[in-house]
């Protein structure tokens, strides 16, 4: 009779522990089919959330006013939020014990600094003085968004891509570094000094390392300490396996949301003038989508030419295509005026980035679908495809 009790009993655990299993592989499933169909189409979305900010900043001009309300300093706090929120789920998927290979690898850090400091600056220089040399206050925004580079939303961008996240991580790490040491002394010599050298005029630009360091902690530090706390107290309290397979698929469509929710708040804050400046739109976007173009492929062909994998090539490419857009706004603001040109240039940049670099995150991916058919594994583990054995 014992024996027959501890079968049922048995049977009843055996049957329970199904039921629980397929309960959170149905509930799994599901969670995953509506990031999928999120992911599948964020290209409309995104284009829908520009479409809902350009026509509520020009149908209700009143909504410029009152994000501006939340503005403190040269930070928009919507923005801030939108951007912080949308940061944290890459940088919490970070393997941040495995950041040390990051830094080992001279060869990455080194091909790293010459595409964000030397190509992407001198790039954008050309490809504004090219297509703005006759209006110079764009001219100089662009040049602004050329000298800040990314340390944001490559992360976004990154992840979608399925980029390798520590090397990205590490790889903003050494942007930011470079970015609060350099920018100011950048920012002198692209536009105060070089534009003399081509006969085109110069502007005075004051930026205190102050301003960028700000800069660089709200929109970096931030998220960056909140996915390095999940991280070690989600480890430490339920173990790698639940972090990864239950945590962070938790938190994924949050990034998608909150970089939504920027771009309509983007869009709204400058709206009415793209509406009524359409052609002065065109005239910014022109330089800028030749400017990511070429940054991503060159990048990418270096990248590969140095026999990086697709995750490290990937990442590398998108950290030298893309800029910190966030930092340019603000300095152009701070210095010239909310409603100056430099501020309406900058501020077509993000406009123009977020739709290519989407568009660029496909590139990528058929990029690794032709030329990447095994991922090789990395220093940091990343192997996103059956290895090669």
């Amino acid at each position: 009779m014992l024996i027959g009790n501890i079968q049922v009993s048995r049977a009843t655990h055996l049957i329970r522990d199904e039921y629980s299993a397929k309960r959170n592989t149905t509930m799994s499933d599901s969670r995953n089919k509506r990031l999928r169909i999120l992911d599948r189409f964020l290209t409309l979305w995104i284009f829908l959330a520009m479409a809902v900010g350009v026509l509520g900043g020009y149908l209700h001009p009143g909504i410029r006013d009152f994000i501006n309300v939340f503005q403190v300093g040269t930070t928009n706090v919507p923005i801030a939020i939108g951007l912080i929120l949308m940061m944290y789920p890459p940088l919490a998927k970070v393997r941040y014990e495995k950041l040390g290979f990051v830094f080992r690898d001279v060869k990455i850090l080194a091909l790293s600094l010459v595409q964000n400091w030397i190509i992407g600056p001198v790039l954008m220089f050309l490809l504004a003085a090219a297509f703005l040399s006759g209006h110079h206050e764009y001219m100089v925004g662009l040049i602004m968004i050329g000298l800040a580079r990314c340390i944001a939303m490559v992360l976004v961008w990154n992840d979608l891509a399925r980029g390798d996240a520590e090397y990205c991580a590490g790889l903003v790490a050494f942007n930011s570094i470079f970015q609060v040491l350099f920018f100011s002394v950048y920012a002198w010599f692209f536009i105060t000094i070089l534009p003399g050298w081509f006969g085109l005029e110069g502007a005075a630009v004051n930026v205190t390392i102050r301003q960028i360091a700000e800069s660089v902690f709200i929109y970096l530090g931030v998220p960056f300490i909140a996915g390095l706390i999940s991280r070690i107290i989600g480890l430490k309290i339920k173990g790698e396996q639940w972090y990864h397979e239950r945590f962070i698929p938790k938190i994924s469509h949050v990034t998608l949301i909150a970089l939504l929710f920027t771009i309509v708040v983007m869009f709204s804050l400058k709206g009415e003038y793209i509406v009524k400046l359409p052609f002065d739109v065109v005239r910014i976007a022109i330089p800028l989508c030749v400017y990511f173009l070429l940054m991503f492929l060159i990048s990418f062909f270096m990248s590969a030419k140095l026999k990086a994998t697709y995750e490290q090539a990937t990442t590398l490419s998108f950290t030298a295509a893309s800029n910190n857009f966030e930092l340019a706004i603000a300095v152009a603001v701070a210095v010239f005026g909310i409603d100056s040109g430099e501020a309406f240039a900058a501020v077509i940049g993000p406009l123009v980035e977020v739709p290519v670099l989407i568009g660029l995150v496909n590139v990528a991916l058929w990029f690794k679908q032709k030329y990447f058919p095994y991922a090789v594994k990395t220093p940091t583990g990343v192997c996103h495809v059956t290895c090669r054995q």
